[in-house]
């Protein structure tokens, strides 16, 4: 092998190569086997929309020197705070949008106005909830300095655990959301079809032969992925860009790292909660108590994937990161059946998949935050 070629690889991380690697070989074990290639691409397409804005929240936390947010939990309660209230004031259902709706688009796509605003105000409504929290959890973040991978992962537990008592004393009323019977108490799985399922997907979707593009759901994944691009360009981005990587020369400039960081912190919060309902639109069900429990390791996994370290995270990392670890699953799955019937290889995969990856990059940089 070339000293170029060994260049090449060290700068990837073999375990990357090998996860490109297994990503070709499944493919070619599915096109080999029969499989429907086309719905399988699909489903790709799908699952990169969806899971992309969950990744996309640890650029900005990286970036102003946090590192990796195993607690982007915070920010995806008050996405699924937002997503409970948009449907307990029934949004979706508003008579004036639903008329207005078939006014601009006619009466078969008439709801669709009424989806987006639902899904538009529950997005609004979950950023600005995740906002406050992403705050304080940066004053607390600030406090840490050098344990922040250890606190995130905690305190991503901890509000898990903190929410499944609350999701049960909520005073929600919709008959949507409460247990039947019960009087309170949230249910487990929160079905959206009244309100915004699959709004994103649908919106300009067309099929290219056998594979179906959910074309507003990536649109909306690129743009906040063009937003995030644009904003660590700015000004501000780059002063906080500074902040993270080298503090010291960034307060001897003149920039106030504590409150580049609380930017950082509260940005990735933010774009937790846009994530976590972009997602649950494309699933068609928000799910509560422990639902969210491995969305922090799956995000940070697939950032890892893409090239992120936690000192260095961009745009590419997402990009590619999500789509191959969101690639790997869906094609794992029926691969795994037909070898091994009824078996969970795929669940297996991805623990051993994003588990394994995490544990890799900590190695590589001893695990620690900044200073």
């Amino acid at each position: 092998m070339g000293e170029k070629a060994k260049g090449a690889l060290r700068r990837a991380g073999l375990p990357r190569v090998i996860i490109l690697g297994f990503f070709l070989l499944l493919l070619a074990a599915a096109g080999a086997l029969g499989m429907d290639l086309g719905q399988l691409l699909g489903d790709m397409l799908r699952r990169w929309g969806m899971y992309g804005v969950l990744a996309l929240a640890m650029v900005p936390a990286v970036q102003c020197g946090i590192g990796l947010n195993f607690g982007i939990s915070l920010g995806i309660v008050g996405g699924l705070l937002g997503g409970l209230a948009v449907i307990e004031l029934e949004v979706a259902k508003s008579p004036a949008l639903l008329a207005a709706g078939a006014r601009l688009l006619g009466e078969e796509k008439g709801p669709l106005l009424a989806q987006w605003a639902a899904v538009l105000a529950a997005i609004l409504m979950g950023a600005a909830l995740a906002a406050g929290i992403g705050w304080l959890y940066g004053l607390l973040l600030n406090r840490v300095k050098g344990s922040e991978m250890t606190v995130t992962t905690y305190v991503g537990f901890s509000i898990i655990a903190f929410m499944n008592i609350v999701w049960t004393v909520l005073p929600f009323q919709s008959g949507e959301l409460i247990f039947p019977n019960a009087g309170q108490g949230m249910r487990n799985t929160i079905s959206l079809a009244s309100s915004f399922s699959q709004v994103m997907n649908r919106t300009l979707a067309f099929s290219i032969g056998p594979v179906a593009v959910p074309t507003g759901l990536l649109l909306f994944f690129f743009l906040c992925c063009l937003l995030v691009w644009l904003f660590l360009r700015s000004r501000t981005g780059a002063a906080m860009g500074a902040a993270g990587q080298n503090p010291a020369f960034a307060r001897a400039s003149g920039i106030r790292v504590g409150r580049m960081r609380l930017l950082g912190t509260t940005l990735s919060t933010v774009l937790a909660a846009v994530g976590i309902l972009v997602y649950a639109q494309g699933y068609g069900f928000m799910q509560l108590y422990n639902g969210p429990m491995q969305m922090g390791f799956t995000s940070v996994a697939a950032v890892l994937i893409g090239g992120a370290t936690p000192r260095r995270a961009g745009i590419s990392h997402v990009l590619i990161g999500t789509f191959l670890f969101q690639g790997i699953l869906t094609l794992g799955l029926p691969v795994a059946n037909l070898f091994i019937p009824g078996s969970n290889l795929s669940e297996v995969m991805r623990l051993i998949i994003s588990n394994g990856i995490i544990l890799y990059a900590l190695t590589q940089t001893g695990g620690g935050g900044r200073e």
